[in-house]
């Protein structure tokens, strides 16, 4: 089997390709340079590894000789991964191409597509006999990529109205039955959820929970979430959640694994709490690499057909299973016993709650629960035996920065030693295996970091980094995050533009510096730079961070007021700068066992409900109060661990014991605050 120079990429997409017959290059200068030889227009293909469709067109055009051969006499061909390139993706291919572009075409004409060679010998044939209509197309599409950089400060003045008026934009498309948007597809949207439960903890607005809480549920028990083997699927193709594009991304589950954390944090709700804990259990055991980075993505396909790992039939089930009882639970519990729901198959959700299933079997809740957890160890041991979907194995530093984020969270917030453990070595792979000569890279694959690190990269490293100190007061995580922020604040402000752009002073230069506004499935680079620099700001006394930040999101002030669904990072960013913002700091006797005696103080502060929370500890007497304003001056009274609660570094008198009033923390916050509490 021939190879093409895709053979020598590190991403597995492009790896992918490396046998096509098509001639294919990675993007770079060689095939810029024949290009203009040889005066051909670029056929430029961007996908990632677990994209379905991105299969689909391979199988059936990429690796058809004669179309690949038409590819070859009419363009130069250039293939990209848009996970390792998200500049190139977004502006050649979400503003649009010149002349022509498309999702998918059918290597023959079907349901009103043309096919993809027509759409080849259309596209050379432009660019041959009507060359100053492509160019003039050109033209057009380069000044309107253009209009983003005219984004200036607004004058909407940034108050809690901005957040009002951005979850009554939420609630007005809510889906009333099913949770979420409305309509379909169903895409989980964890950031617009995080806003409204933000919202809630604000104003302790009923609703706003009651909507976070439908979602939450529905999302849990539909087939987007693998019921076995923890961990959500990229979306819904329907309105009830329950058919999903089975790949399963990083970004998704990192991001949904920490929203579920906090819903439990203000709620109490158990399911809340397995969800997450099975999320980052399924991340854990199938998609951490030894040396502690997290890689991309799952396919949807296994043997070549889309879910075919992760779908059951009820013979499967009960051929599996050898108590009769057992497999009937599963199978009612499952929603198996109501038919096939995919392609004869039945992809396994939760339809009914659990009271229900258990009334009509005629068993206790407790009884039903006992069946579930013995289906569920057996079908996921037999469904181990399967042809698993392929893995995209490459690692990610902005993507490993939101897991970072979410297992350091949770490693504090549900007393989980292992979850703290692998945050501090993805804290300590992201600082060393993914940095040359001082500069943070983009992808991490088989030992070799390549693709200079993009403003999200450096944004949401930065900001798990913050998160890694203040889960295990380890001070490294702090020094580095602050050092990635000077990094960012060089390479991706533009002082006369006022704003953050997305590739770096020293990167390829593009037809336009992309500045990507929206928060889409992955948060933008601006967004969490400006929570990460507020919360930075906090630790540091640094108020130089803050008026940057600030800078940075005035400008949204109108979008975040009228498209609430795009920008709900930057909501939570105004939820942080408004505050009340919690500065607590915890001081422990040194010695051996001395911040094993802050434990009570630690579970009551990090086993609530406070997303703008700060917190940094330290032993008595150690060198951090030198540096950190709100630890200066801090000791531990009477020789055992105390607390100080802060607002704007001026503290309250110390405690020794844990904060047993749901006052004691709120600085602010309605005092129903304490989970489990809900008005």
């Amino acid at each position: 089997m021939t190879e093409n120079r895709l053979a020598r990429e590190t991403s597995p997409y492009l790896l992918q390709h490396a046998h096509n017959p098509v001639d294919w290059y990675p993007w770079g200068g060689e095939a810029f340079e024949r290009a203009r030889r040889e005066d051909r227009p670029l056929l430029l293909s961007v996908g990632y590894s677990a994209c379905h469709w991105c299969h689909v067109m391979e199988r059936e055009s990429f690796e058809n000789p004669a179309i690949a051969g038409l590819m070859n006499e009419l363009f130069v061909n250039v293939k990209v991964d848009r996970e390792e390139r998200p500049d190139v993706d977004q502006i050649y291919m979400q503003a649009g191409v010149p002349f022509y572009g498309g999702t998918y075409f059918p290597p023959e004409e079907r349901h009103g597509m043309p096919a993809f060679p027509r759409v080849l010998q259309g596209v050379a044939e432009a660019y041959r006999a009507r060359r100053g209509d492509v160019a003039e197309s050109g033209r057009q599409l380069l000044e309107q990529m253009r209009q983003s950089e005219g984004l200036r400060a607004s004058a909407t003045v940034l108050t809690d109205e901005i957040l009002f008026n951005a979850f009554q934009g939420v609630s007005q498309h809510f889906d009333e039955r099913e949770g979420g948007t409305s309509g379909a597809p169903k895409f989980p949207q964890p950031m617009i959820w995080d806003s409204v439960l933000r919202f809630w903890g604000r104003t302790r607005n009923p609703r706003a929970l009651d909507m976070v809480r439908l979602t939450l549920t529905r999302m849990a028990r539909g087939g987007m979430y693998d019921q076995l083997g923890g961990g959500f699927h990229r979306y819904s193709v329907d309105a009830e959640w329950l058919v999903p594009h089975f790949e399963k991304m990083l970004y998704d589950n990192a991001q949904l694994a920490r929203l579920y954390l906090h819903a439990w944090l203000a709620t109490g709700e158990g399911e809340y709490r397995r969800v997450t804990e099975e999320t980052l259990d399924y991340v854990l055991r199938e998609m951490t690499h030894p040396s502690g980075g997290f890689f991309s993505a799952q396919d949807a396909d296994s043997e070549g057909v889309e879910g075919k790992f992760f779908v059951w039939t009820p013979e499967e089930i009960r051929a599996l299973i050898p108590d009769a009882e057992t497999a009937e639970a599963a199978l009612a519990f499952w929603g198996v016993a109501d038919g096939p729901n995919f392609e004869g198959h039945s992809i396994l959700h939760v339809p009914r709650a659990p009271a229900q299933v258990a009334e009509r079997l005629g068993i206790s809740v407790e009884r039903l629960a006992e069946h579930i957890v013995r289906a569920r160890g057996i079908l996921l041991a037999a469904r181990e035996g399967r042809v698993h979907p392929g893995l995209d194995n490459k690692v990610l530093a902005a993507w490993n920065g939101l897991t970072l984020t979410a297992f350091a969270e949770a490693g504090r917030a549900l007393g989980r030693p292992d979850y703290l453990a692998a945050a501090t070595r993805s804290a300590d792979f992201l600082t060393s295996q993914m940095v040359v000569d001082g500069r943070l890279q983009r992808s991490w694959k088989d030992g070799r970091p390549h693709i200079l690190g993009y403003l999200e990269d450096h944004a949401m490293v930065g900001a798990g980094l913050l998160d890694a100190y203040e889960a295990t007061f380890d001070r490294r995580w702090l020094d580095h995050s602050r050092a990635l922020a000077e990094e960012a604040l060089r390479l991706f402000w533009d002082e006369a533009r006022e704003a953050f752009f997305d590739t770096g002073s020293d990167q390829e230069a593009l037809v336009v510096r992309p500045r990507s506004l929206f928060d889409n499935a992955v948060p933008s680079g601006t967004s969490v730079a400006i929570e990460w620099l507020f919360r930075l700001a906090a630790h540091l006394g640094d108020e130089r961070y803050e008026r940057q930040a600030l800078r940075a999101l005035r400008p949204m002030a109108d979008l975040m007021r009228k498209h609430p669904t795009g920008f709900g990072r930057y909501l939570a960013a105004l939820d942080f700068h408004l505050g009340p913002v919690p500065e607590i700091a915890v001081v422990w006797p040194a010695g051996p066992g001395g911040e094993a005696g802050a434990a009570p103080l630690l579970a009551r502060i990090f086993g609530r409900y406070l997303p703008n929370r700060v917190v940094a500890g330290m032993a008595d007497g150690a060198r951090e109060a030198e540096a950190l304003p709100l630890l200066a001056g801090k000791r531990a009274e009477a020789g055992r661990a105390t607390a100080y609660l802060c607002r704007k570094f001026v503290c309250q008198a110390p405690r020794r014991t844990p904060m047993r009033s749901p006052a004691s923390l709120t600085v602010g916050y309605n005092p129903a605050a304490t989970r489990g509490e809900v008005s």
